[in-house]
């Protein structure tokens, strides 16, 4: 398929978020570290699809230290059990449940956060995505019982950028911090919520979990992995979505005068070009051959999404440039492989995006609203995500 031109808009909007070089298209290759990197789309995509490899990154050894003899939590898993486990609860976020289900919800928490911006005049934008991202997961999930703000408390407790090199008092310390944030998630949040359904259960992730048989450490280790993968990376998208909407005049008024498809065109369009994780590590537990090359058993790949993203025989001309309804070649995703693919594909996609349009069409609708401050950009590399800092907002 040709897809040079085809269809192209004029709107352009230049990457927020420097990853680094990228060599998007170059061909699995092994690195003088030794690390395998895919990125080219369709190679990464199909060696997501492979089942001959385990989950790598996202602190998983750390995790395996900590729940020695417990289930993992689902993102750390693989194999049947997995697949089974996201087969059970795929219901939870199919479109048509997130919108009967969920819409009344995102509405009024996105209206709340408006007012707290309206009252205020002025607010940081990431604490308003992330009361929004943090309420609207935790109703999935079941955590409504909480006592106190669960969003302050999530908030501190991925705060600390885990140094697995750290010795002495500095390990010392960034260990009982890690104790006590979680517990306080234990004790005013998962707990409850547990107490609460074994008495009732209800149509959610929490009630799933205690039918399954799972003990209260392991539903505390599913809560927080929902929570980092739903509250956090929803956070973020939200401020880079609205940053390009700020600094892109035409692709602001393309945004708001769209209708729901449209304005969730452009939302893909955006984080296809700012996946807010941008690599995703596996290890290979046999031969695995794609892309005309094979990976031996038991070596580490990157996928590297932020490349594989902007590969011109996957999206076109400009990858580079936010182009909302750019011509893609067959199979090729809105978003491209910003929500990963095959089996650890990120099952709350649809939600993510929901409630993003949701609070963005309300935010931009506001009287007066403008960008007071740009923020800066930190990567987390121990998760290869980025975090904006500081992007202020005010209303007239």
């Amino acid at each position: 398929m040709d897809l040079s031109n085809q269809a192209m808009t004029t709107v352009e909007s230049q990457r927020k978020v420097d990853r680094g070089e990228l060599a998007p298209g170059c061909p699995v290759h092994r690195g003088s570290d030794d690390v395998w990197r895919i990125q080219d789309y369709a190679t990464a995509r199909e060696f997501l699809r492979h089942t001959e490899t385990r989950q790598a990154g996202f602190g998983i050894e750390g995790v395996k230290r900590f729940a020695k003899g417990m289930r993992l939590a689902v993102l750390y898993r693989d194999g049947p059990e997995h697949r089974e486990h996201r087969r059970q609860t795929a219901k939870y976020f199919t479109p048509k449940r997130v919108d009967s289900a969920y819409r009344g919800l995102m509405e009024r928490l996105a209206d709340e956060q408006c007012a707290v911006l309206r009252s205020a005049g002025t607010a940081n934008l990431s604490d308003l995505s992330f009361q929004l991202a943090v309420a609207v997961a935790a109703e999935v999930v079941g955590l409504t019982e909480s006592r106190g703000s669960t969003a302050k408390r999530l908030d501190r407790f991925f705060a600390l950028v885990p140094d697995g090199d750290a010795k002495g008092l500095s390990a010392l310390y960034q260990g009982l911090h890690q104790l006590y944030t979680m517990g306080a998630v234990y004790w005013r949040d998962v707990r409850p919520a547990v107490n609460a359904r074994r008495k009732q259960g209800r149509d959610d992730l929490i009630s799933h979990l205690i039918d399954e048989g799972c003990n209260r450490k392991e539903i505390l280790g599913e809560c927080v992995t929902f929570a980092a993968a739903g509250m956090i990376t929803t956070r973020e998208f939200i401020s880079v979505a609205a940053w390009h909407l700020f600094a892109d005049e035409e692709l602001r008024t393309r945004y708001r005068s769209g209708d729901e498809k449209a304005r969730f065109g452009v939302l893909h369009e955006i984080l296809r070009l700012e996946p807010v994780v941008a690599d995703l590590m596996r290890w290979t537990t046999a031969d695995v051959e794609v892309g005309g090359v094979t990976i031996p058993e038991g070596v580490l790949v990157d996928v590297g999404v932020a490349a594989a993203n902007a590969d011109p025989a996957a999206v076109g001309d400009d990858p580079q440039l936010v182009c909302p309804a750019r011509p893609l070649a067959d199979g090729v995703a809105d978003s491209g492989l910003s929500f990963g693919d095959g089996a650890h594909r990120c099952p709350g996609a649809y939600i993510a995006i929901q409630e993003t349009d949701i609070f963005l069409t309300r935010l931009f609708a506001m009287e007066g609203l403008r960008m007071v401050h740009e923020p800066k950009v930190r990567i987390r590399p121990e998760i290869a995500a980025y975090e904006l800092v500081g992007l202020i907002v005010a209303v007239e």
